[in-house]
């Protein structure tokens, strides 16, 4: 097992401290993929976001509250596995949770080789060679759900050190991040089951719908039935596989809401889904409401 690199930073943020840690998870190298030229992080005029691409390491940005209440989420960004929205389905989505007392870890999984700019790639192969995109993320989503797992092993194994629960460990992730999220549903064993998921307009295209685990954790699904993707069905059938298997399960579905929206405003009521997802971990007895505390 290769050494874990902690490199600690810290900031304050306006009402709340934060202390950030770069954490670089173990894993095993990959075959038959490789990278060139680094991770890169910019600004995507085409996705109006900061983003990440080219993650050959994966790594995690440790998301601290002032006052945690033991439970971490894992959140895995979307972008393609092409790219990662980063802000957007990140860490805009961690500062959110540590206000509620959540530790959160932002997931920075092994992406799709690409060269200077992931996003006009995935977008110029979408307009002119849609089953391109597929044949890129394929050989690449094993080890980015591999990241997945790993992850999740990491924050339980340092679970006294971040003040958590080893048993309130739950994985959030988005589009790609929610295929992410679906290969660690059906991947996992002792060491890194996650407690919950939230699969958000989860990618199952590329990651089909499979029988729910005997011993499956509660889920919570989100998306929006206008999803230019056509993620809609397939979050139904997820939220079907795991009531099918009568495991604890709900589904948040928006009429509108678009693909992508993760923490913008649209004036819509999909920009509420995490008070929805918050609502649903204290009904599960995930998060004890701070007035019960």
């Amino acid at each position: 097992m290769k050494q874990i690199i902690i490199v600690l930073l810290c900031m304050v943020a306006s009402n709340f401290a934060i202390a950030q840690e770069i954490v670089q998870i173990p894993h095993e190298k990959a075959t038959g993929t490789t990278w060139e030229g680094g991770e890169k992080a910019y600004f995507s005029k085409i996705w109006q976001n900061e983003v990440v691409t080219n993650v050959s390491v994966p790594t995690m940005e440790v998301f601290r509250p002032e006052n945690p209440n033991g439970v971490s989420v894992i959140v895995a960004p979307g972008g393609g596995l092409y790219a990662l929205s980063i802000k957007s389905e990140g860490t805009d989505v961690a500062r959110w949770l540590n206000e509620q007392g959540v530790t959160a870890f932002v997931l920075k999984y092994r992406l799709v080789p690409t060269g200077e700019d992931g996003v006009q790639e995935i977008t110029d192969e979408g307009a002119t060679n849609p089953a391109k995109i597929g044949e890129r993320v394929a050989p690449v989503l094993p080890y980015s759900y591999a990241d997945g797992l790993a992850a999740i092993k990491y924050v339980r194994e340092n679970a006294d050190h971040y003040k958590l629960n080893p048993k309130k460990i739950g994985f959030m992730g988005f589009s790609a991040g929610g295929a992410v999220t679906m290969g660690v549903a059906y991947n996992y064993d002792h060491s890194n089951r996650p407690d919950f998921l939230v699969p958000v307009y989860p990618w199952t295209l590329v990651m089909p719908v499979q029988k729910a685990p005997e011993d499956a954790p509660p889920m919570f699904v989100i998306c929006a039935s206008n999803d230019p993707l056509g993620l809609a069905a397939g979050s139904v059938e997820l939220y079907s596989s795991w009531l099918m298997a009568n495991k604890p399960v709900a589904l948040q579905m928006y009429t509108k809401g678009g693909h992508g929206f993760g923490m913008k405003k649209q004036g819509l009521p999909s920009d509420d889904w995490i008070k929805r997802f918050h609502e649903w971990a204290i009904a599960q007895s995930l998060i004890i409401p701070s007035s019960a505390e």
